[in-house]
């Protein structure tokens, strides 16, 4: 019996043990699928096939299959053990992505989705509908989600998919029509189901559409800039019956709250799969840095390459995955209402993924813009990550606001517990800069005051500026935690990237608070001045051996 199915035998997690075991896997049993995943890559994925797929635009349905198939069953991650899978828990499946991301944007992508079309049935179905769907997951089939619309995007209160009921002769439901149209559905061509969002008279709710249902159809795959090898396709409902039975809850009207529940789990491994990209592109400049010779010494050795080219994207990913690691931990362990930390993750991770591939064609020069090296594939397909399951302005929108709220709801207490943990921190491990990221973290809060105070809050770009500040505060309170109490095997490079990105963190205050406080014309200079110095940030201590930490991160890459 092969691995996976191998594994699934074990007993069920009571949903009880959540609070004190955190839910997922063993450490062995994670790292034996992500060994599995490197295999994977080497067997079926190689570049020169990647390449091959992104040039032909072809969807690679026979290795997608096999990844799903009974040799493999990487599906079977994020399936409930009772219901035949692993029970893998967030931070096994954000691991799993980012190894994913880093193979191939397009194929991961795939796979993700496949997960993402069944979560309506994980959080929302019958116990019949679960054991009836779930089981057919875990069998390989390909799954789509189909949401999007062409006049409902991020926002689906535009949603013009209908589903009008259908009764018998006693004016009984049995069954629903569907009419509409879906669009940019990934997997949409080659799902042998769907889970579909439609509006019913009591509200949107979610259908299951089987391949080959009449009056359904799908159009011609789009023509992408990027993950030109997944599958992405307008959908078609022309009178699409489907039973009640395949009414995702058997009670229609609870689609949105379905879709909301999952929101922070799905938007945190888009994080990771933009992680995995990132790290993917960062991983060829260094290796090329290291061989490529220049005016007689390695690019490597050259501080004006590295300084800006390179160890700034080792810094934010490092970030980036501490955040991700935090938040799946989170999830784990039974907290629910993530939505606003998903959004950051999502909103940190892509942005920093893609600075990452951008930086990596400079940093391969002609190399970098030719296609053998893959590097300028990266880049477009990562692109698509501040896009999908929500653009990145969503997710600022959902951040800022959110934060705002608590911030204003608490009084402070909300950020002051966050800085409060990292001055404690700072007591036990002085070389860490987490007094630096307290009062970063504390000058967010002071600036969410004011401009709650000063009613700028209804100055969107206002808000989206804090949504920024508040992700680069929290992912790097989470990565100076996390250098707190690192692996033995990389405790320095984890404290120096905790001191290099408090340092950039404290650029970003400033520049932030200075935008704020001195462009909105609302405060004197003084005024504006006070309220830096009342938060206590000192912008030279967070600037203090910043070259110095540069250069010796250098020694560990």
């Amino acid at each position: 019996m092969l691995y996976f199915r191998a594994c699934s035998s074990g007993p069920a997690r009571h949903p009880s043990e959540v609070h004190v075991t955190p839910a997922g896997l063993p450490l062995d049993e994670r790292q034996m699928i992500l060994d599995l995943v490197s295999q994977v890559r080497d067997r079926m994925f190689a570049p020169e096939k990647l390449r091959h797929y992104d040039e032909e635009e072809a969807f690679p349905e026979a290795e997608i299959r096999e990844l799903l198939g009974p040799d493999i069953g990487l599906q079977l991650l994020f399936i409930p053990q009772e219901y035949g899978g692993l029970g893998g828990g967030a931070r096994d499946m954000a691991a799993v992505t980012e190894a994913m991301g880093k193979v191939c944007l397009g194929v991961a992508t795939g796979f993700l989705v496949i997960h993402l079309g069944s979560d309506p049935i994980l959080v929302g179905a019958t116990e019949a509908q679960k054991r009836k769907w779930l089981a057919r997951v875990a069998e390989g089939t390909i799954v789509a989600y189909a949401v999007t619309e062409p006049e409902a995007g991020s926002n689906l209160s535009n949603l013009k998919t209908s589903a009008a009921p259908v009764t018998d002769d006693q004016g009984v439901v049995i069954g629903y029509r569907l009419n509409g149209n879906k669009q940019f559905i990934s997997n949409g061509g080659y799902a042998d189901f769907l889970t579909v969002l439609a509006q019913a008279p009591e509200g949107p709710s979610f259908f299951i559409v089987e391949k080959g249902a009449k009056g359904f159809s799908a159009g011609k795959p789009e023509q992408k800039h990027g993950i030109r090898n997944s599958n992405t396709t307008a959908l078609i409902f022309d009178d699409v019956f489907v039973p009640l039975e395949n009414l995702v809850g058997e009670v229609p009207g609870h689609g949105l709250t379905q879709a909301n529940e999952v929101f922070g789990y799905t938007r945190l491994m888009v994080a990771a799969l933009a992680l995995g990209a990132g790290a993917a592109a960062l991983e060829k400049v260094i290796a090329y840095a290291k061989e490529r010779v220049q005016f007689g010494s390695p690019l490597i050795e050259k501080q004006g390459y590295t300084h800006k080219l390179v160890l700034p994207h080792v810094v934010r990913l490092e970030a980036a995955r501490a955040y991700i690691e935090e938040v799946a931990t989170r999830l784990d362990s039974g907290e629910s209402d993530l939505q606003a930390e998903g959004s950051l993750a999502k909103l940190y991770t892509t942005e920093a993924a893609n600075a990452c591939a951008d930086d990596a064609i400079q940093a391969l020069g002609g190399y970098g813009y030719v296609r053998e090296y893959d590097v300028e594939r990266i880049k477009r397909d990562v692109k698509i990550t501040t896009i999908y399951e929500g653009t990145n302005e969503i997710q600022q929108l959902i951040v800022s606001t959110s934060r705002w709220r608590e911030s204003v709801k608490s009084k402070g207490a909300f950020y002051d517990t966050l800085a409060r943990r990292l001055d404690s921190i700072h007591q036990g491990r002085g070389d860490l800069k987490a007094d630096v990221s307290a009062e970063v973290i504390r000058l967010l809060d002071r600036l969410f005051t004011v401009v709650h105070e000063a009613k700028a809050t209804r100055r969107q770009h206002v808000m989206f500026r804090l949504a920024t500040l508040a992700a680069l505060a929290e992912t790097g309170a989470a990565l100076t935690a996390k250098a707190a109490n690192p692996a033995p095997v990389d405790g320095e490079r984890l404290a120096l990237c905790a001191r290099i990105n408090a340092a950039l963190c404290g650029r970003a205050a400033m520049e932030v608070a200075g935008e704020i406080l001195f462009g909105l014309g609302q405060w004197s200079p003084s005024e504006a001045q006070a309220v830096i110095d009342s938060s206590g940030f000192d912008y030279g201590r967070s600037q203090a051996d910043f070259i110095t930490d540069m250069d010796a991160l250098l020694t560990r890459i």
